[in-house]
């Protein structure tokens, strides 16, 4: 089993706490020879006559002293995760999971702004202390 994010459980709770049922913790995918592992799988109603959002998280603390390489941890796993989820569950969006403090400082930088645009990278803020989502990036 792999390593667990630090925040983890933080982003599960602020899930939850907006109706999401976790499915799959973590949501594994495999594409050929390759078997990724996503932190979470989830979905909601939207209506009762309505099919359920799906989403998958990919949760990231940013915990070391090096934001960029974080960063392109981060990018390279998301980018990873979409070609498979776009082969297997097309209809599944992911997003990338980052605290609050990290995303008003260095997500605000040009190189993140603009990484983040190119590559259509879908963030979800949490604030890891109070456990809820502070945003929603599409």
């Amino acid at each position: 089993m792999s390593a667990r994010d630090l925040f983890h459980e933080a982003v599960r709770n602020a899930l939850e706490k907006e109706d999401w049922i976790i499915t799959n913790d973590p949501l594994e995918i495999q594409f050929e020879e390759v078997k990724l592992k996503i932190d979470l799988g989830a979905e909601r109603l939207i209506a009762a006559e309505k099919a359920g959002e799906k989403i998958a998280v990919e949760i990231k603390s940013f915990a070391t002293n090096s934001p960029v390489s974080d960063f392109h941890t981060a990018l390279g796993q998301f980018l990873n995760y979409q070609i498979a989820l776009e082969e297997k569950e097309p209809e599944r969006l992911l997003y990338l999971a980052v605290p609050v403090d990290v995303y008003e400082t260095f997500f605000q930088s040009r190189l993140a702004r603009i990484a983040v645009q190119r590559h259509q990278v879908k963030i979800v803020v949490y604030d890891p202390i109070m456990e809820v989502i502070v945003k929603w990036q599409l």
